[in-house]
Formats: structure tokens, C-alpha cells, sequence
């Protein structure tokens, strides 16, 4: 399977769909695999734990070589030692989340319960001031409350969660993601030519 192809780019969603009919089998076979991945991370949650920690040290490096360059294309000095001390801290947290994952989970899970709480109260208050909206609003209370819950349970058994937390989510995440694959194929699949 080649990523360059020599016919035109489909110019509407019907000529588009019609493109990805075609392959609809790579991308049931996409989402088998990403189930599998997730049922395997949910088998080994601790190693999932620091295979998440692991991707956003990756992702904190590229953005600290990326703020790094970004601050030699700023003219004014203190900008410039702005740009640079942010990226070498974004570097440095990079690679603290590589040689020391399991402190680096902690903090993460820590956050990630802080940031679960905070945005179940929001959407909690969103919820109530659409309340005159009808039957939405209470879904939305309820995934408020859920949310809320959540972040409070993480934060509860921290530091204690942050062992299996995140392997959890990357699971869970895995098998999500694989699902919405598989289904997308199929309906592909049954869509008539």
C-alpha cells in the first residue's frame, strides 16, 4: 500500500468515501490491531503505565527542540532567553520521563486527576446554565459527575494510582480508538458502490 497514488484527490465526501470503499479492509484490520494493543495494555497495566510515560517524554522533547529553534528566529534578547529556557525545561522533563518513569507517572497522574476535577466542575457549570435547553443538559451533568468522580478517585489513591492510571486510560484509550476503526470499515464495507 503506497501513500502517493495517481488519480485526483476526491473533490466531495460521496467521491471520498468512494476512494476509502476500497479499502476498507486495512482499516477493519487497522482497528483489530489497535483493539489487540489495548486488551494487551489492560494485561500488563504497569508497563502500559510507562509506555505512556515514555510517549510524552517524546512528546516533551520534540517540543523543547522545537521551542529550542524556535528562539534562535527571535530578535530580542529576552525573548529570546524565554524561548530557550522553555524548551530546555521541556527537554529536561523529557528526559527525567525516561530515566526516572515511575516518578514522572506520579506527577502525571497527579495532574491528570487536578485537571479531571477542574473540568468536571466546568462542564458541571456549563450543564447547569443550559439546563433550560431540555433532556442535553442532563447528560451533560452526568458526564460532569462522572468526571468529577474520576479525578477525585485518582487523587484519593495517589500516589498509589499513579502505578496503574495510566496504563488504564492507554487501554482503554486503545481498545476506543480500535472500535471506531473497526466499525468505520465496516459500514464502509456494507456501503454500496
Amino acid at each position: 500500500m503506497s501513500v502517493t497514488s495517481n488519480s485526483p484527490t476526491p473533490h466531495n465526501l460521496g467521491e471520498g468515501i468512494r476512494a476509502l470503499h476500497a479499502k476498507w479492509g486495512w482499516i477493519v484490520a487497522l482497528g483489530i490491531i489497535f483493539m489487540i494493543a489495548g486488551v494487551i495494555a489492560l494485561g500488563s497495566i504497569v508497563m502500559s503505565t510507562v509506555t505512556t510515560v515514555f510517549i510524552v517524554g517524546i512528546m516533551m522533547i520534540v517540543a523543547g527542540v522545537t521551542e529550542i529553534a524556535t528562539a534562535f528566529s527571535v530578535k530580542d534578547w529576552g525573548k529570546f532567553a524565554l524561548w530557550m529556557l522553555l524548551g530546555l525545561l521541556y527537554v529536561a522533563a523529557g528526559i527525567i520521563c525516561f530515566f526516572h518513569p515511575f516518578e514522572a507517572a506520579t506527577i502525571i497522574t497527579l495532574m491528570l486527576g487536578i485537571a479531571l476535577i477542574i473540568g468536571g466542575v466546568v462542564r458541571g457549570i456549563l450543564a447547569w446554565n443550559v439546563r433550560e435547553a431540555g433532556n442535553p443538559w442532563g447528560w451533560a451533568a452526568i458526564s460532569a459527575l462522572i468526571t468529577l468522580l474520576l479525578g477525585l478517585m485518582i487523587v484519593a489513591k495517589w500516589p498509589y494510582s499513579s502505578i496503574y492510571t495510566l496504563g488504564i486510560f492507554l487501554g482503554i484509550d486503545l481498545i476506543f480508538i480500535g472500535s471506531a476503526w473497526l466499525s468505520i470499515g465496516l459500514a464502509l464495507k456494507r456501503r454500496a458502490t
